[in-house]
């Protein structure tokens, strides 16, 4: 998934402190506390909001004509409004309306669209590691019994390793998912080769290459671009694909954080250890300074996600055409089975402000099949990746994602690593990331760090 930073953030804490003063205007704690009493008994706080029953007909009728209300996630602008809305107005004769929220403001927009009365919403594109949070705020129609009554939907043909962790919560189903999130590690076939290197299949190895290419490089290439910005969807990112290849977790099978286990503690070492072999600085570097770094041949490897390889191959945003490849994640410390994360990720669900309710869940249905999502995901530049079986199988999948397309078939056909998805997962996933920049910034050793993330996930619980 390719995305576009919103904004640069600072080394520290301007993402993080911007996305909390946006949430305490809006009167909503991201973790889906509510802003007002009065506010969650409307939409049904803490169980979803009403539920929508199964389709009588065909489903696609409540679409005819419609004007639908997305609210998405900003890089998700080409795939909603230049992709998906000309084959709405061709099918349907109908228009989608879509308003783009920066990514670390979307769950709390979404909440307050429905919590603070505009209501201006029926779709809403959202995180899945923010699904607690949506469905604790009422934000979101219980989709069940509709998705259970619509046997076009085959959700059967959903990628096991995301279906449930995308949709479901305490046996309720909240939407489908949209976007099959997932990261890889590519490389800089050219550098590799220049500098007398192998791509490497473990975190140190990924270490020596790094240093390697760096130090003779004369500050023109460095051998990595570790993405470090502040927020979740980015050092978040980098810290559990690490976790990922340690064989760590970030809670164990009953729930509780793991954060301060050997797995977590090699993960931020990692990252501090190749602070100096990145592009400058980690902490100031976000998804348009690694990409472009990247595209444009001065950073040999960077851990991404699964869509770059498209833009790569297009020569109008890449000097590295036909010039990559791309191998699973490393691994490290006594682990020797490599595993992808489920980095970010988004489910398309139904707004519980919504009027148009039925054309919304019919949407969400078209938006997700096999059809759309292989016109999405082969599209480069769409940030879509993913969410079927027959599009990973598809050869036009092949083709568009080649030579990549082995590596992130067996990531999301294997155990990829979630992320929580209660109700206090945002927050949680902001507090973790709050100490891990610390560490980067030198503020904090790795074991206070770690510890201190540990607390705050033990006490939000």
């Amino acid at each position: 998934m390719l995305r576009r930073s919103a904004s640069p953030s600072s080394p520290l804490a301007q993402a993080a402190a911007l996305s909390r003063r946006q949430l305490l205007r809006a009167g909503v704690l991201i973790g889906g506390a509510a802003a007002t009493a009065g506010s969650l008994a409307a939409c049904g706080s803490g169980g979803g909001g009403e539920a929508l029953a199964a389709p009588s007909g065909d489903p696609t009728s409540a679409l005819q004509g419609k004007t639908l209300k997305l609210m998405v996630n900003q890089p998700h602008v080409v795939a909603f409004r230049d992709l998906l809305a000309p084959e709405f107005a061709k099918q349907f004769g109908g228009k989608l309306e879509v308003t783009a929220i920066p990514y670390d403001q979307l769950t709390s927009k979404q909440i307050l669209d429905v919590q603070g009365g505009a209501g201006e919403f029926d779709v809403f594109d959202y995180f899945y590691f923010g699904l607690g949070a949506l469905v604790d705020a009422g934000a979101l129609v219980d989709l069940t019994d509709y998705i259970g009554g619509d046997s076009s939907i085959k959700t059967d043909d959903f990628l096991p390793s995301i279906y449930d962790v995308y949709t479901q919560l305490d046996g309720k189903r909240y939407g489908l998912p949209f976007d099959g999130d997932t990261h890889v590690l590519y490389y800089n076939v050219a550098l590799l080769e220049q500098y007398g290197q192998q791509p490497p299949k473990t975190w140190d190895e990924y270490d020596a290459v790094a240093k390697a290419i760096t130090e003779a490089g004369g500050g023109k290439v460095y051998g990595a671009a570790v993405l470090g910005q502040q927020v979740p969807m980015i050092l978040g990112c980098s810290f559990i694909n690490r976790l990922a290849g340690y064989g760590g977790t970030l809670v164990d099978a009953d729930g509780k954080p793991t954060l301060t286990s050997d797995a977590a503690r090699a993960s931020l070492q990692h990252l501090l250890d190749v602070q100096p072999y990145a592009l400058p600085t980690p902490l100031q570097v976000g998804f348009d300074e690694s990409n472009s770094a990247f595209l444009q041949g001065t950073a040999a490897m960077i851990d991404t996600w699964t869509d770059l390889g498209l833009r790569a191959n297009d020569p109008a945003n890449s000097k590295i055409v036909d010039g990559w490849g791309v191998v699973p994640l490393p691994v490290g410390g006594s682990n020797t089975t490599p595993r992808t994360a489920l980095n970010a990720g988004f489910g398309l669900g139904v707004s519980t402000a919504s009027k148009e309710r039925e054309a919304a869940a019919a949407f969400v249905a078209w938006a997700t099949d096999s059809t759309r999502n292989l016109l999405l995901a082969s599209y480069g530049g769409s940030g879509i990746d993913p969410n079927r079986t027959s599009v990973l199988d598809s050869p036009d999948y092949a083709k568009a994602s080649a030579p990549a397309t082995e590596v992130i078939a067996t990531g999301l056909r294997g155990n990829p690593l979630p992320w929580p998805t209660d109700a206090q997962s945002p927050k949680r996933m902001q507090d973790l990331v709050d100490q891990l920049a610390l560490a980067l910034s030198g503020s904090q050793d790795v074991e206070t760090s770690l510890s201190k993330a540990q607390e705050a996930w033990e006490q939000g619980a």
